[in-house]
């Protein structure tokens, strides 16, 4: 997931497979069809471009199989506020569709900044053992390809959860979601902390407890891991992230305790309903 106004959003991904391209990773991640909204509010606010209160909300519809390849639909919705700058309001929609898999990767975004409506962007992606290809349609047709592996963001997700369930503290990878100008390849490194299941205790050092929504039926005892995820440019050498988010990843590649941190200002995503659709019976991969 990410913010217009800063960079773009991702996933969550907030959001977020091994080496090879099978249609499910060799440890059987099933990713859950759900639809989650999360209240946006400030968590932090400094340096030069400082905000003063912020809110918001982001809207995360994620659907399909392994089988059918995945799609989703996206919103967010962010007003900043600064004595300096005046109101920011960014509107983000952003619709995708990802191959069961991982080959193939249809993206399409809308932005709005302050009522002014942004050029959209809209291509498709394919990867293969030799790299990947992006097609432009807008807002300029062009071509992009890189050599080597990059990921999509179906494909991300269930590689940190094969991580963190193998008990790896960090994955380093090149990711693709179409976002920015649709040429923009990430390289992200996710830091994967101790994993805890059911409500955290209340006692001093206790990790926060679970939001509510996800306090409840099969996601109070579903395994989860705190991620820090940092998307740098692509380049060699030390750099520094253009945003970091933080959240607890779950098992079904559902995401709580969202903050997205932007450097002079960071945001809190409290999550506040999610709704699990039936998963696909017949989906056999």
């Amino acid at each position: 997931m990410r913010i217009v106004l800063a960079a773009q959003v991702a996933l969550l991904l907030p959001l977020l497979v091994p080496t090879g391209l099978a249609a499910e990773p060799a440890g059987g991640v099933r990713l859950a069809p759900h639809r989650a909204v999360y209240d946006l509010s400030l968590a932090r606010s400094g340096g030069a471009r400082a905000v003063e209160s912020a809110r918001g909300r982001i809207v995360f519809d994620f659907s399909g199989d392994a089988c059918k390849g995945w799609a989703l639909q996206y919103r967010q919705v962010t007003v900043l506020e600064s004595s300096e700058s005046g109101t920011r309001t960014s509107d983000l929609r952003n619709n995708t569709f990802e191959s069961g898999d991982g080959r193939a990767f249809h993206f399409r975004t809308q932005s709005d900044l302050n009522g002014a409506v942004q050029a959209p962007v809209d291509g498709d992606a394919e990867r293969d053992e030799k790299g990947l290809s992006v097609s432009l349609k807008q807002p300029k047709r062009g071509q992009v390809t890189v050599p080597g592996e990059v990921l999509f963001p179906a494909a991300h997700m269930r590689r940190l959860i094969e991580a963190a369930r193998a008990g790896e503290k960090t994955v380093a990878v090149k990711v693709f979601d179409g976002s920015d100008d649709g040429r923009k390849i990430y390289d992200t490194l996710a830091v994967i902390g101790q994993g805890r299941t059911g409500p955290a205790a209340a006692q001093p050092g206790a990790p926060v407890a679970a939001e509510a929504p996800l306090q409840e039926g099969v996601m109070a005892s579903m395994p989860r891991w705190p991620v820090t995820l940092s998307y740098f440019s692509s380049g060699e050498g030390e750099r520094t992230p253009i945003y970091v988010l933080s959240f607890d990843l779950y098992e079904n590649g559902i995401s709580g305790a969202l903050r997205l941190d932007y450097g002079d200002f960071s945001l809190r995503g409290d999550l506040s309903r999610i709704d699990l659709s039936p998963e696909s019976k017949d989906c056999r991969p």
